[in-house]
């Protein structure tokens, strides 16, 4: 089979389509023949060395395609739990950004509604991740408000349709105003550009006192916005940093408006299947960006390091 690759830790320029042996499903696996595979900051972590993986390694946590030698149109929940311990699909293991993958059954789900291979492919991660943040970790309630940091990526996407599905009200920001306008297409309440407006003061505005859920996976260059932002008994749900993992504590604003902070990572079966059931009812849908072919992944990994996106970058297969 064709397959991506990385045989050394670096830049974009280390990834190689290439052919490799077809996997050989184990015990209690399915053999897949994907159709489509989206990327998600972790390729692009892996591929960096952050962490170092054994190689050569197969990237790619998300995919959907058909059961080999059926009609069945299925996609990986790519949190794969065993004995206890959780193997991320593409981390610990080969990934989907290839034509075949072997995944135990249980972890293989019918495509849900109507979406497309590209559209299933875009939400396994990101809905698991987000639907964890804000249901499982913050207990997301109906008409709180919710603020949403740098609306471009995946994670970020996914929090706005699933507190959307979730009769939750959202202010998104960007610096980018064309990103703005499409959040509010796809059912913001609100938009704030954070480099050229006062994300605080609009945020208190709007809400009338500020937000009762922050998700923050940027970290040091907006952490001391998210503590201000967030209303008395706030909660701040974490589940990355990409600016950065260290910023000042300012401990005295946790403790003065009696905030919580969250931290979260991934999600259980159980989150899993909460988001999928949100997409399968048709209150939740993934957005993608762009869809490039397999042989392009050089091209995707360049686009998503470069901000560019709304939404899932897609490889088709």
């Amino acid at each position: 089979m064709k397959a991506i690759r990385i045989h050394e830790d670096g830049g974009p320029d280390v990834l190689r389509y290439e052919e490799v042996a077809d996997p050989e499903p184990a015990e209690g696996e399915v053999l897949i023949e994907l159709r489509a595979a989206s990327l998600n900051h972790l390729d692009v972590w892996i591929r960096k060395g952050l962490p170092s993986v054994p190689k050569p390694r197969i990237l790619g946590a998300d995919g959907a395609g058909v059961i080999a030698g059926t009609g069945e149109r299925v996609v990986i929940n790519p949190s794969i739990v065993s004995n206890g311990t959780t193997h991320i699909v593409g981390e610990t293991m080969d990934g989907t950004h290839a034509e075949l993958i072997a995944v135990r059954r249980e972890f293989v789900h019918p495509i849900p509604g109507d979406l497309t291979f590209e559209e299933a492919a875009a939400f396994p991660l990101v809905f698991e991740t987000a639907y964890r943040m804000l249901v499982t970790r913050a207990r997301l309630q109906p008409d709180e408000w919710v603020l949403i940091w740098g609306i471009g990526g995946g994670v970020a996407t996914a929090a706005l349709s699933l507190t959307k599905a979730l009769g939750g009200r959202v202010v998104v920001t960007s610096s980018s105003d064309a990103k703005l306008e499409q959040a509010r297409r796809l059912g913001a309440d609100a938009a704030v550009n954070h480099d050229t407006e006062d994300v605080v003061a609009r945020v208190k505005d709007l809400t009338g006192g500020g937000a009762h859920i922050v998700v923050d996976d940027v970290g040091e260059a907006t952490w001391r916005r998210s503590l201000d932002a967030a209303r008395v008994e706030g909660r701040i749900v974490v589940c990355g940093a990409t600016s950065g993992p260290n910023p000042p504590a300012a401990l005295h604003r946790v403790w003065w408006k009696q905030l919580s902070i969250l931290g979260s990572t991934m999600g259980s079966p159980d989150d899993f299947q909460g988001a999928y059931d949100l997409i399968a009812a048709g209150k939740a849908r993934p957005v993608v960006d762009r869809v490039f072919p397999l042989a392009d992944a050089r091209l995707a990994h360049e686009r998503l390091e470069a901000g560019e996106q709304l939404g899932k970058i897609v490889l088709s297969i």
